[in-house]
């Protein structure tokens, strides 16, 4: 192809109209509004209590939903080969924020975990960013060590050395959900970037051994475990909050019991808005607005996939890597976040992606959105660039 050719290619391929993948926003915007919905009737009984205000919940998940979208329009419009290009920079950036809010003074400490930094009259859960950050430079990392990383347990060692010291950072909070998130997301991009599946089975044995060990050498973990495993022991204390979320499930039945006619929100089920606003969905919508909410969860993480494959094809490995482990991201802490309200897992503090309230959460999923966005339009973008090309140069 000649030079000239390919510099008409590229122009041609700057004036393309931006290419929106209308599936990811349609099913991100129908998360986003159940949320609003369900937080709205989650929250007015302790708004009203706490603030004098039922909506209070619901007017700051609306600004930071739409601070969010802001976000994520921006984010949108950088080029990926910036996050792969800056992709130990922003590394470092991960690792010193989750250090930053270990240090009295400058993390603040609520309900026992030290998980926020101060920033004026709000705060930020640094952990929801780190993650991001952490697992951008991982998929940078299997674009630049390709090679090594098939071949040798060396070139796996040595993301997983980088994940273990952000984990060892998250436990330290402790946040044992965000650590076990962000260790399953960057094994599976370590595995599909072609790591070899006996060295990611022998990794994921010693991380499971470890977070068993670190579990159990815990009090305060064991305690939670025994408390998931029967919390009908005592019901009224250390076992309330699963038990009066199992409650709401119960009465939500086949189709609920009705917007805003739950029970157990009214004082009963503690984080009613934030980790077990499912159960009050599960409760006033039944298990038709249940499967609902998981068929939502399953397309986006689908559509993840797909946008992953696409970026593959087009020749765009760091792109379908970063693709990928949004998919895998959203659809464990989506898993787990319902596990935990269904008793099926121990109570881990993760938000519900896009519905449950959480600033911080809310912030960093739609930015991420914004990435997803953004590479799709370049996939689009590669594959036009490859149809105009052979147009009039030389093979």
């Amino acid at each position: 192809m000649s030079a000239t050719t390919l510099t008409q290619g590229l122009r041609i391929r700057d004036r393309m109209p931006y290419a929106w993948d209308p599936v990811t926003l349609g099913i991100a915007a129908a998360l986003f509004l159940v949320g609003l919905i369900m937080v709205t009737s989650a929250s007015m009984s302790i708004a009203g209590r706490d603030y004098g205000n039922p909506f209070y919940f619901l007017e700051r998940q609306f600004v930071y939903g739409f601070l969010g979208i802001g976000f994520a329009w921006v984010v949108s419009q950088l080029p990926t080969r910036l996050w792969e290009r800056y992709s130990s920079v922003l590394l470092l950036a991960g690792l010193a924020v989750l250090l930053l809010v270990l240090i009295p003074g400058i993390g603040a400490k609520i309900n026992g975990s030290r998980r926020w930094l101060r920033l004026g009259p709000g705060s930020f859960q640094v952990s929801e960013l780190a993650r991001v950050l952490i697992v951008n430079w991982v998929c940078g990392y299997c674009v630049r060590k390709r090679a090594e990383l098939e071949e040798t347990l060396r070139g796996i060692a040595k993301p997983i050395a980088v994940i273990g010291v952000a984990s060892i950072l998250l436990l330290a909070e402790p946040d044992f959900g965000a650590t076990t998130v962000l260790f399953v997301t960057g094994l599976a991009v370590l595995f599909v970037a072609g790591a070899r599946l006996r060295y990611v089975l022998l990794l994921l044995a010693v991380g499971t051994a470890a977070l068993a060990v670190l579990a159990l050498t815990s009090a305060y973990r064991v305690k939670r475990l025994t408390v998931f495993l029967h919390p009908w022991n005592d019901p009224f204390n250390s076992g309330f909050q699963l038990t009066q979320s199992l409650i709401a499930f119960g009465r939500g039945s086949l189709f609920g019991v009705g917007l805003g006619n739950s029970v157990q929100k009214l004082f009963y089920l503690p984080e009613a808005h934030t980790d077990f606003v499912f159960a009050v969905l599960a409760e006033e919508l039944g298990l038709v607005g249940v499967f609902g909410v998981i068929a939502l969860f399953v397309a986006l993480v689908w559509r993840a996939v797909v946008i992953s494959r696409m970026a593959a094809r087009a020749g765009l490995p760091f792109q379908a890597y970063l693709a990928l482990s949004f998919g895998v991201w959203v659809g464990l802490q989506a898993a787990i976040n319902m596990g935990v309200d269904m008793g099926v897992l121990p109570t881990k503090g993760l938000t519900l992606p896009l519905i449950s309230y959480g600033r911080s959460s809310l912030l960093v999923t739609l930015a991420w959105i914004g990435v997803l966005l953004r590479i799709h339009h370049e996939v689009k973008c590669a594959s036009r660039a490859a149809v105009l090309r052979p147009a009039g140069g030389e093979r």
